[in-house]
């Protein structure tokens, strides 16, 4: 596949991505029944391409992990690929400190991306038990969009939203995950190594609207502000 320069989004488009981004998890409905822990599948591209920044990926993530915990009701299944076809994923888990072992001791290979594999899978899992989100980050795309986008579209009919966090700038990787989010009724933001407060603000967001709904969101708003407090602005009951 060509690779394509990466350009760091001016400040207005990156703007632009955070509001849209907000103003879908408001409309995202959480589908979860009322006494029942919310379910998050977390997916990442673990190939060589990442390696430069997996260090501030982890760690946010691993942040992100440590915010819901005190809400006790949100299940996390952490999912990567990497290396030729090598696809992992763990059990469900409500343990961050599990969850943040597991995290630190990935490693980046080289390899093509596999997220249609992470879509089958989502599919798959739901079909079991319902999943309420999830969650992808990734910077490239290297697949069949027509195949993907099939399975995309199964997945929003099941009712889960993915939300595709895109590091840098390529292209074909922006328009597939556009295309991701739009058939699963989810939402696509934009990032770099320069946004990392951004991007862990919204992981937060999504993983603690997974687990507790609204209100449980505005009372993160309440005590952290920044990108969350824009959220809680947009969202009125629960």
């Amino acid at each position: 596949m060509a690779k394509y320069d990466a350009k760091v989004p001016s400040k207005k488009a990156s703007q632009t991505n955070v509001d849209a981004f907000l103003e879908k998890v408001r409309l995202t409905p959480v589908n979860r029944k009322p006494g029942q822990r919310g379910r998050l599948l977390f997916a990442m591209d673990a190939t060589a391409s990442r390696e430069p920044t997996w260090d501030m990926a982890a760690r946010i993530q691993g942040e992100m992990f440590q915010e819901t915990a005190a809400l006790g009701g949100l299940e996390i299944q952490l999912a990567f690929y990497r290396g030729f076809g090598d696809f992992k994923v763990s059990r469900w888990n409500t343990d961050e400190q599990a969850l943040l072992r597991q995290m630190t001791s990935v490693f980046c290979l080289a390899g093509e991306t596999q997220i249609g594999k992470v879509l089958s899978h989502a599919v798959n899992e739901t079909r079991k038990q319902k999943i309420n989100a999830l969650v992808f980050v990734g910077d490239c795309f290297e697949e069949d969009i027509d195949h993907v986008g099939k399975i995309a579209g199964e997945l929003g009919l099941m009712g889960v939203p993915a939300f595709m966090f895109h590091e840098g700038g390529d292209p074909v990787a922006a328009f597939a995950f556009q295309q991701i989010s739009k058939l699963t009724n989810g939402a696509y933001c934009q990032f770099d190594s320069n946004s990392a407060q951004v991007l862990k603000e919204l992981l937060s967001a999504v993983a603690v609207y997974a687990a507790g709904g609204r209100s449980a969101l505005e009372d993160m708003a309440r005590k952290r502000g920044g990108e969350v407090l824009k959220i809680s602005h947009q969202v009125k009951g629960d």
